[in-house]
């Protein structure tokens, strides 16, 4: 099958999956933000998905999407080492149009990839596991995930590495979200750079708000569980 047997193939499931991770980041940044006004309704929402079938099955599907990607990631990466052979060796001169992301894209990806199993500690493993699992006797209520982003933010390590993995996923989906335009062939000589500006300005939006959220509770900004950003509900 093409789309596993060659590199356009890959190339392809790579773009695919990527523009869906983007789609969820987007979900989830939404999600995100609403804890900077109200403690009660982010927990509301995470009352509804919580363990839920349809919330075990998107979030299996959300995982076999990632692992495509970062599966495929790593076969294109090893092809490309194979086709360059001992050139990769060779002292060259930084290419003038070629971005730094895209020479990094690999080391960028190990960096999210660490994060990602962070995040997953920290919130995932903490909430709809311990909400599948039945535990009782974790800090905080499996449902109560504003108390989880309380505490995981009340940490100045875990806001470090936050931020850096944040900025890791900036670098990687500016590059990959005009990329997968380009492989999908949605992108000629005048829309590939509108599809540049309009990933930059998007991606730039979207690791805002998760960095809002991210500084809001590192600094105490944020509001307390029953209260609003304007005051007392």
């Amino acid at each position: 099958m093409w789309l596993t047997n060659s590199s356009i193939g890959r190339k392809v499931v790579m773009s695919v999956t990527g523009l869906a991770l983007i789609l969820f980041l987007t979900f989830h940044g939404c999600m995100n933000v609403v804890a900077l006004f109200s403690g009660e309704a982010y927990n509301t929402i995470c009352e509804l998905l919580g363990a839920n079938w349809y919330a075990v099955a998107a979030t299996l599907g959300l995982a076999a999407l990632a692992m495509l990607h970062i599966v495929y990631a790593f076969i294109l990466t090893i092809q490309n080492q194979r086709a360059r052979g001992t050139a990769r060796y060779a002292v060259t001169d930084k290419p003038e149009k070629v971005e730094w992301a895209s020479q990094n894209m690999f080391v960028l990806g190990i960096i999210i990839l660490l994060g990602l199993v962070l995040h997953l500690y920290n919130f995932w493993y903490n909430m709809m596991f311990a909400e599948l699992m039945g535990w009782e006797t974790l800090t905080h209520s499996p449902a109560d995930g504003f108390a989880w982003i309380q505490e995981t933010f009340s940490n100045p390590v875990f806001v470090v590495l936050y931020v850096i993995w944040i900025v890791a996923i900036w670098f990687h989906l500016t590059h990959g979200f005009w990329s997968a335009m380009q492989t999908l062939g949605w992108s000629g000589k005048t829309w590939l750079d509108r599809w540049r500006c309009i990933g930059f300005i998007y991606v730039t939006l979207l690791m805002l708000m998760f960095l809002a959220v991210i500084l809001a509770f590192a600094f105490g900004c944020a509001p307390s569980l029953g209260a609003s950003c304007c005051g007392e509900l």
